[in-house]
């Protein structure tokens, strides 16, 4: 049995160190170096967290003819293999955003190349990001896309500053709300902004991001959900504010 919140192995919440220390992942067995335990000190590692899931993400958006982020990513997230928080989100907003993209201005084998990068790209991206490094990975998810559509590299010189402004205007946007974390969140509003940045420097609108917000389903199950200070909580309808 699987928990889908909490740890993975037991359901019991999570208890996060400043210090590192030696641990033995409860289902791979290897060795590793975390600071975060659950209280009965099980440890599930990133890659036993989202094997599952960065597969599922990958197969669904190569498959998919859906025009719209936000709805791609509440499709992703209704699968079971999706828990409730974990780096498996960091590759979903990325996915969502290109899957969107490509299926609106690139081709269908464009797209699943794309998928592949993100794929790769996002799957280093470590559990815990977000409040170890100030980076949250939803936020790196958008930087990733940028970089992604726009064919950055370390040596290229528009597309550089686009995916980094994108990941910058996503991350301050992130920041104003606060934490604790939350995967859906984070994700969702990360597909927000990057879609209102797209628009304004490249002029190619995924969605209706000025208006349309999704339904939360999940805030029963967030034990550390922020309530009305979410801007998702008390949205009622999918298309309208």
């Amino acid at each position: 049995m699987r928990y889908y919140q909490g740890c993975m192995i037991c359901g019991e919440d999570l208890v996060y160190s400043e210090k590192y220390s030696e641990c033995e992942c409860s289902i791979c067995g290897k060795p590793f170096n975390s600071n975060v335990r659950c209280q009965k000190g099980h440890y599930v590692c990133d890659s036993c967290h989202s094997a599952d899931a960065l597969d599922i993400i990958e197969s669904y958006c190569v498959g998919c003819v859906e025009s719209d982020p936000l709805e791609i990513s509440i499709k992703l997230m209704d699968d079971p293999h999706i828990y409730l928080h974990g780096p498996e989100h960091h590759y979903l907003i990325p996915a969502a955003l290109i899957t969107a993209y490509c299926n609106q201005f690139e081709t269908q084998n464009q797209k699943i190349e794309k998928l592949k990068i993100a794929k790769e790209r996002a799957s280093i991206v470590p559990g815990g990001f977000c409040g170890f490094y100030g980076s949250c990975g939803a936020g790196i998810g958008a930087g990733i896309f940028a970089s992604v559509i726009s064919e950055a590299t370390p040596l290229t010189t528009d597309s550089w500053g686009f995916a980094n402004k994108m990941t910058g205007f996503v991350l301050t946007e992130l920041g104003e709300i606060g934490g604790p974390r939350c995967c859906k969140r984070n994700g969702w509003y990360s597909i927000i902004k990057a879609s209102e940045f797209l628009d304004r420097e490249m002029n190619k609108k995924l969605f209706d991001y000025e208006n349309e917000r999704p339904v939360c389903t999940y805030k029963n199950k967030n034990k550390e959900c922020i309530k009305i200070n979410c801007p998702f909580f008390l949205i009622k309808d999918l298309k309208m504010l």
